[in-house]
């Protein structure tokens, strides 16, 4: 009896002992963790804010580096007295000392107001809206397909690497990524556009509408002046995802836990999409959130190329003045864009792999 009451009371005082320690320390932990996520959440923003700062900071002083008086080419080249200039640069702040014209424009960017343009006399802000549809149909078109071409025929590779099929697409995605794309989209002009030899002009050589056509014809219409540049932005871009899903997919390859899904006997198809691709996402995923930021920002090269009415355009269109609230805001604009996506997908690394915010 003694040792059962021994046992008992062994027995008795163990048993207490797990729950009340294990309670709290798995609050502990859980604390703990929500408690480094916090932490990471709140260095990336922080993070984000401060970059802002430096973009609109550098927006400012690096175009008044462009040599031009943005006043005597606004006037067209026409005669006009110096008290006519001494006007125009007061209208437009330029008499002020550099320094103020600096705290006043980022007094004015802090309550979301990017300045009046000086040749469109309009707010910057409602130049780029106006400008940002046009942008994103053609970037937004051009990623989508970019984006799947390159994780598709990249997951391809990786999986079959070596072959001719591998060979092939990587040896060709490096070719057109090294390309410069406003020289593709000349060639695709005077081939596609103008026509060469045998090949008839098939697609519009610039603008995004021939202007006579409604409803839609009009979709038609715009759809037609929309594949050149599109294949221009395609040929160009899918490669670096290509080339990423690639790399990221091949360090997977030859990890235990595929070995362990394949000796389970599922087919080759499902151990590549369930188990090895999901695992490759963390580079992917980047590329793709940064890529996603410079969609807002267009491109300027080939917007241009295509006189395609969209910001890259409108970029370049007030560099050449200069004009200086416009260049300024879009280039913080585009800056933005960029600098927010990827703290988002800094913010999703988390989810896919919580060992990134401990």
């Amino acid at each position: 009896m003694a040792a059962a009451d021994s046992t008992s009371a062994l027995v008795g005082e163990v048993k207490p002992d797990g729950p009340v320690k294990a309670g709290p320390s798995g609050r502990a932990s859980r604390g703990r963790g929500t408690t480094a996520y916090l932490r990471y959440v709140a260095g990336k923003l922080g993070g984000a804010v401060v970059s802002l700062f430096a973009v609109l900071v550098t927006s400012f002083f690096l175009f008044r580096l462009i040599p031009g008086d943005p006043v005597k080419t606004m006037t067209g080249g026409r005669q006009v007295s110096a008290e006519q200039l001494a006007s125009y640069r007061k209208e437009f702040g330029l008499d002020l000392p550099l320094w103020e014209q600096f705290t006043h424009y980022c007094g004015q960017a802090l309550t979301g107001d990017l300045g009046t343009s000086y040749q469109f006399r309009a707010p910057v802000n409602d130049k780029i809206m106006e400008a940002l549809p046009n942008t994103l149909l053609l970037t937004v078109t051009s990623f989508v397909l970019y984006t799947a071409l390159g994780v598709f025929l990249g997951t391809r590779s990786a999986w079959r690497r070596g072959g001719l099929g591998d060979r092939a697409n990587t040896g060709l995605a490096l070719l057109l990524f090294s390309v410069p794309a406003f020289w593709l989209g000349l060639l695709l002009i005077i081939v596609f556009g103008v026509g060469m030899g045998p090949v008839p002009g098939l697609f519009p050589t610039g603008g995004m509408e021939s202007g006579n056509e409604e409803g839609f014809a009009y979709v038609l219409d715009v759809a037609h002046h929309l594949v050149l540049p599109v294949i221009t932005l395609v040929a160009v871009e899918y490669g670096q995802t290509l080339l990423v899903t690639r790399s990221a997919l091949l360090d997977e390859m030859g990890s235990d836990y595929l070995t362990t899904a394949r000796a389970k006997g599922l087919r080759d198809d499902l151990v590549r999409r369930r188990h090895a691709v999901p695992n490759a996402l963390l580079p992917t995923v980047t590329l793709i959130f940064v890529n996603l930021g410079r969609v807002v920002a267009g491109t300027i090269l080939v917007e241009t190329v295509f006189s395609w009415p969209g910001l890259g355009g409108l970029f370049y269109q007030a560099l050449s003045v200069p004009d200086l609230p416009l260049v300024q805001g879009l280039f913080f604009f585009f800056a933005a864009a960029v600098i927010i996506m990827n703290t988002l997908a800094d913010l999703l690394y988390p989810l896919l792999d919580p060992r990134v915010a401990r």
